[in-house]
């Protein structure tokens, strides 16, 4: 690992956060401190924390010696000076007196000596920065560290590897009991540049933020080194590994295992969706891969605050190409849920009656795939699949050197039930489609857009297809999140499967499928050359059989249900002149859709249409609009509400048709109307 120190680029932040109201100490902390951050292997996810002691103005304009810390909820790699609260070091260095503190009472003290109430929670290893005496201290969980230091002989290896450089601290839950044992572990070894927390990782510091970053930039590498020279086969770190292309096998095996643990939840009363992020990596599928995989997945995590992530180890499904997958996968699931509970009962009794967390996995290790993170959204699975990725990294070279042995399954426990890391976790209110996975076609249209961009906003993962893959890229950059955009021509049987394949294998399933893709064909039917007309049917109607059949494979191999929605167009009901090609295309969809919700009931697939008329889009655009307001005499704005409300709809109405569609559980057969209310288009 090499040092990305840039003395002007430190200088700069310094310049940058002091025209802010920061002084130096603060802006140097800030660099270094996403230095660290952005290096995967060593820290991810909010995990490690940085510090600086320095001064701060009171209410009364007085300076105070106060500790800078990394405050909870912040992750180093974008860290700001907000996510450094300031808090008073001397009431803090005082609590070095006691002789034992308690959780709560250690966070009141934190919280009670903040310059700033409204301010974060102060990392919970507050204390062990502000015992230690020097100005800059950092702690990472550095992959290559971990690998050294979950050994049973790791204080041994320590010495071969750092020797006098490093004092060792026994493992010790995070708090005021491991920044005892930390500043006296120092106390007797002032020289060193860092401590070893075996079983968690390592802490340097200094007197200015280089000197502590590079201290850790080169314990790290000497721990890398080390490795490569007696495993040289396993190369560099190299986190998160880059995507491997979407496979068959992960298309077919997620959404049976993403239907299988739906049904498991169901039982247990958490919510029965979730998303899934696979990673196949080399080293990933190298784990995988292995036939000591059921052994080495019950070791635990390679370092402890990990296992709120990923729970103490991923479930072992079977090979990808078993025969019978559904039935192994779902006895694997099911001994998860036993062994979790087991766990629970061996330990909850004696932490005073914890409530037991859900029983379901967070990792899935899969033979001939890899690790599927899983999560309640996208971001939280793709937490879940790094944090897989790391431990699969660790465990690796561990072997390779020894034998990966992490903290044990009691101190594992009392991590993963520990209130102060839970409280890290959240309770927000989850929107209404959240943990829900949802497909637009003809995505990069203004119906299509709009209708993504609703769905996201209700927490919905959404795929954009279009056939333009390039304009489906631009507007699944207007809907952010884990958006994933696909070139799908829906004419072609083909391409409608691989971009439906290309989904499950991205979120692990699917829920809601708005079959939007259409547009025009114009000419009076009795001149109309019949290659016109069948194109607009291969568009207007099999392009969305193409799609309710692409869709239904992934719907029927999780058995849990879904929403097919298509968009039919007023056309269906009330036909234009000269636009005899579009209607009768729309009024055949209109009976696909009928004839769906008949077969698919019974499977709790519900079915429905939206119907709409007169929306600025590519089939009613400026010169159209123009035209047909001339034609009537009317302005542009008056032909654009010429309906019953007398107002204009946009496809932003029509999106949350489709939104209104998708959430109305005991609806199908239905045709949602979003004109304004047009009397010739009505249904009865």
């Amino acid at each position: 690992m090499l040092s990305l120190w840039s003395d002007q680029w430190a200088e700069a932040a310094a310049a940058h956060y002091a025209a802010h109201g920061e002084n130096e100490d603060v802006g140097q902390r800030i660099y270094s401190a996403r230095l660290l951050g952005r290096e995967p292997a060593l820290v991810m996810h909010g995990g490690g924390n940085t510090s600086v002691k320095t001064t701060a103005r009171d209410l009364y304009g007085e300076p105070v010696e106060v500790l800078r810390v990394k405050g909870s909820g912040w992750d180093l790699a974008t860290i700001e000076p907000a996510g450094h609260p300031a808090v008073r070091r001397a009431p803090l260095l005082q609590l070095r007196r006691l002789q034992a503190l308690s959780d709560e009472d250690m966070v009141n003290a934190l919280r009670q000596n903040l310059l700033d109430s409204a301010a974060p929670n102060p990392s919970v290893e507050a204390l062990l920065h502000a015992f230690l005496p020097h100005r800059f201290v950092d702690h990472t969980h550095a992959v290559a560290v971990c690998a050294l230091v979950d050994q049973p002989g790791a204080e041994a290896l320590a010495r071969e590897v750092w020797g006098e450089r490093v004092a060792c601290v026994p493992y010790i839950m995070p708090g005021f009991a491991l920044a005892k044992a930390a500043i006296e572990a120092w106390e007797a070894n002032p020289d060193v540049e860092g401590l070893i927390l075996l079983k968690h990782g390592v802490l340097t510091f200094g007197e200015t933020a280089r000197e502590s970053y590079e201290r850790m930039i080169s314990l790290v590498d000497a721990s890398e080194r080390f490795i490569a020279a007696r495993a040289p086969a396993l190369g560099p770190i190299a986190l998160p590994a880059p995507s491997a292309p979407a496979s068959p096998q992960a298309s077919q095996c997620l959404p049976v295992l993403r239907g299988e643990l739906a049904r498991l939840a169901a039982s247990f009363g958490p919510p029965e969706r979730w998303i899934f992020d696979l990673r196949s990596g080399p080293e990933v599928r190298q784990l995988a891969d292995r036939a000591d995989l059921p052994e080495l997945a019950r070791r635990g995590v390679s370092t402890p605050d990990h296992v709120i992530r990923t729970k103490a180890g991923p479930v072992v499904l079977p090979p990808a190409d078993a025969a019978d997958w559904r039935t192994g996968a779902a006895a694997a699931l099911e001994r998860f849920a036993q062994d979790y509970r087991a766990y629970f009962e061996r330990h909850a009794a004696r932490t005073g009656g914890k409530q037991r967390l859900d029983p379901l996995p967070r990792l899935a290790a899969i033979p001939g795939l890899g690790l599927a993170g899983i999560g309640r959204s996208a971001a939280d699975a793709a937490v879940a699949a790094d944090v897989g990725e790391a431990w699969a990294a660790t465990l690796l070279r561990a072997e390779a050197v020894g034998r990966f042995e992490p903290v044990g399954e009691a101190d594992l426990f009392d991590m993963e039930y520990w209130s102060l890391e839970q409280a890290k976790l959240g309770k927000t209110a989850e929107k209404r489609l959240a943990r829900h996975v949802v497909a637009v076609t003809g995505a990069a249209g203004a119906i299509g857009s709009a209708t993504a961009r609703a769905f996201a906003a209700e927490g919905a993962e959404v795929a954009l297809l279009d056939l333009d893959g390039a304009a489906a890229t631009r507007a699944g950059q207007s809907v952010g999140g884990a958006a994933l955009a696909l070139a799908c021509d829906v004419t072609d049987p083909a391409s409608v499967r691989a971009a439906f394949e290309a989904i499950a294998a991205r979120f692990g399933g699917l829920d809601v499928v708005v079959s939007n893709a259409g547009a025009a064909v114009t000419g009076a039917m009795a001149d109309l050359p019949e290659a016109e007309l069948r194109r607009s049917f291969e568009l207007n109607f099999f392009g969305h059989q193409h799609v309710a059949q692409a869709a239904l494979r992934v719907l029927r191999a999780q058995r849990r249900g879904g929403a097919l929605l298509f968009n039919v167009s007023k056309q269906a009901v009330n036909p234009g002149p000269d636009f005899g090609a579009y209607g009768t295309a729309k009024a055949a969809l209109l009976a696909l859709m009928r004839q769906y919700a008949l077969e698919l009931g019974a499977e709790g697939v519900r079915v429905n249409a939206v119907n709409a008329d007169r929306i600025r889009s590519g089939l009613l655009d400026a010169p159209a609009i123009a035209a047909r307001a001339a034609a009537r005499g009317v302005s542009e704005a008056q032909y654009m509400a010429g309906n019953l409300l007398g107002r204009e709809v946009t496809a932003a109405d029509v999106a949350q048709a489709f939104v209104s569609a998708a959430l109305a559980q005991a609806t199908t057969g239905g045709v949602f109307t979003v004109d304004g209310g047009n009397v010739a288009a009505m249904m009865r």
